[in-house]
């Protein structure tokens, strides 16, 4: 089986827009920028044969936000420009009640099974309360990314973080 880097989208691989204190995604392809060194951690990730699937919400398309053509186009970039894998993503709110929305752990649990993945030594990392829950409810290791947000705070990772390339050598080191 394979081992995997879960990475949360916004705010983890690319810049989140902060407004008093909480995070949102870009709306706009000109808005969409990678933070700094993440293509070389996911390099370091595939070069220790982690697959690397990019795990997102993205309920700003369902609710009319950003439209289905611009967030593909940011997936395009990120495929065209990063390492990695697959990008899965959930395009509900939370009330549409679906198992795919972080949370849930539905995105990781599909991930497993297109890709033969072992999520018991598989890494969820993430910027959110969301995505730490969703890690640790598929049995990942998780790890925080505190950006400092004021909202709700994560229960419980496994390892807390200021950006993805201070996760490498946790991940790398890993058994």
């Amino acid at each position: 089986m394979n081992r995997a880097v879960f990475l949360d989208r916004d705010g983890v691989i690319n810049q989140g827009i902060v407004r008093e204190g909480r995070p949102y995604a870009p709306t706009h392809l000109r808005d969409f920028k990678l933070l700094p060194k993440v293509s070389d951690a996911i390099t370091c990730f595939r070069e220790n044969f982690f697959k690397v699937i990019v795990i997102t919400n993205q309920p700003d398309v369902r609710s009319g936000k950003v439209t289905l053509e611009t967030v593909e186009a940011m997936h395009d970039r990120l495929r065209n420009s990063l390492p990695i894998d697959d990008i899965r993503v959930c395009y509900h709110i939370d009330e549409d009640g679906c198992e795919c929305r972080k949370p849930k752990p539905g995105m990781l649990i599909d991930a497993a099974c297109i890709w033969d993945i072992d999520l018991n030594n598989s890494f969820m990392v993430g910027d959110r309360w969301r995505d730490v829950e969703a890690g640790n409810a598929a049995g990942c290791q998780t790890i925080f990314i505190d950006a400092g947000y004021q909202e709700k705070q994560p229960d419980n990772p496994n390892y807390i973080v200021s950006n993805l390339i201070e996760a490498v050598p946790l991940i790398l080191t890993s058994n």
